[in-house]
Order: structure tokens, then sequence, then C-alpha cells
């Protein structure tokens, strides 16, 4: 059996393209209909996007939106040029942040021993190198988003709550040492919800780790599934502030507390 990879985005930036890769413990079907069912995308890709349509078909129009960092609301679309399903899926890309002429984007389905390995290129960003390597954030983000969106829960000891390890990632490796006075104010209000987490008993412990390549938050919760820690995340202050947190977050296999 293959070892699963993680989420992972490469930038060219003189090239102006990204490839973005991730293995999903689904087969090419269920994955393909997360990648284009309205209901789904919004569950997987968060408090990022409010609504979804889309016309799947070659020539039909998509377009996603949402809050963006600054209040307004974003909007994201443009048509199908490939509906190949369950294999291939390609589209254009036009965002209202970013100015430009539009990009494709290429999602490529392939089975696995244990599921399947989605590739994504994206491309057309020559000669805008800070909006490649933004892009580039993101895709390693969302298709984060969309792995544990599609990852069955694992089993509890006894068949109930699983304990799950929160990593919260900071925009920037040094963060902690010169974030300004907005992000401090994000991280106030972060502080003070994972602190309604911990007296409702639903989180263990949390607090940042001195990291010598940069600290990072870590937080230990207890969930039901895999769909309450995706409400975790995406209802916390740093995640909604849209500032580029994001959040790391892996099941334990057996945990054991103090009774």
């Amino acid at each position: 059996m293959k070892a699963q990879r993680s989420a992972r985005a490469i930038a060219d930036l003189s090239g102006g393209i990204i490839l973005a890769e991730v293995d999903v413990a689904a087969p090419p079907e269920r994955l393909f209909a997360a990648l284009t069912n309205a209901d789904e995308v919004v569950r997987w890709w968060g408090s990022h996007t409010g609504s979804w349509t889309a016309d799947l078909r070659t020539g039909g129009e998509w377009k996603a939106q949402g809050p963006g960092a600054n209040g307004t609301t974003f909007s994201v679309g443009e048509v199908y040029l490939v509906v190949d399903p369950p294999r291939r899926l390609v589209q254009t890309w036009r965002a209202d942040w970013d100015e430009g002429p539009d990009t494709t984007v290429t999602y490529d389905l392939a089975a696995t021993d244990s599921g399947t390995r989605l590739t994504v290129r994206h491309e057309g960003f020559a000669g805008r190198a800070e909006s490649c390597r933004m892009h580039s954030q993101g895709w390693e983000a969302v298709l984060g988003c969309l792995s544990r969106h599609l990852a069955p829960s694992p089993p509890s000891a006894d068949g109930g709550e699983t304990f799950y390890l929160c990593r919260l990632l900071p925009p920037r490796e040094s963060f902690a040492y010169d974030m300004t006075p907005e992000e401090a104010s994000v991280m106030q209000e972060h502080v003070a919800y994972w602190t309604s987490h911990l007296q409702a008993g639903n989180a263990i412990v949390f607090g940042p780790v001195a990291d010598p390549n940069g600290p990072w938050g870590l937080g230990v919760v207890r969930a039901k599934d895999s769909e309450q820690i995706r409400a975790l995340e995406e209802n916390d202050p740093a995640i909604r502030s849209g500032k580029g947190f994001r959040y790391e977050v892996l099941p334990m296999l057996r945990a054991v507390t103090a009774a």
C-alpha cells in the first residue's frame, strides 16, 4: 500500500505555475462529487466560501462567494473547459481580488490503493509572482480541508468520542515576534475562543509551542467526529480573520487521560 501524501503545493514563480497534490481516503467518484457538488463544496471549503453555484458541463459557468478579510464579499468563478468524471476537471479562474488575466485550474484524479491522489495544476500567473505565491499557500490549505472532509473518523476505544491534535500555523514564522496591533487583537479573540472550549470540556489543553523554526499554536480536543472538528476550525477568530492562519488536524489513535 502506498503511503498517503498530505496536502502540498509548489509554486514556480518565474513560470507562474502551481502544482498541488493530496491523497484522500475516498474513491475518485466520491472525490469528484466533493469538487463539484454545491452542498459539499461549502462544507469542506468552510468559512472561506459561503455559496457555490455550478453548471457542470463543458462551457458551463461556476461561481463561489464568501466573506473577505476586510469584511467585503469576494467572488471567484468563470467556466468549465473539461468535465470528465471522475478523472479530470478543468476550469478557468477569475478572482475579483486578483488583477490580471484569467488563470486555469486542472484537477486530475487517480485511484490509489487507499483512495485517490488529487493533483491540481493552476497556471497563468506569469509576471505575477506574489499572486502565484499566495495562491500556492491557499491551495495547500484548502486541499488539507478537502482531505479532512473525506477522511473517515477513526473509531475510539469506547466507540464514543475521539481526541484530535490541532496545530494552528501562523501566517509567517516570525509572527509571534512582529505581529501587528490588529493581529494581536485577533489572537486575543482566538485565546478567548479556545478558553470557552476549555471551560466547556471540549478542549483538554491549548497554548503556543516554542518551535525553533517559529512558535505555533497547539490544542488537544475531544469530538464525536471530524464534522465537529471542522466547525471548531471554521469558527476560530484566527481563521475567520482571513489573515493567513491555517490548521493542521490529526486524529489520535489512542488517548490516555486522567480519570
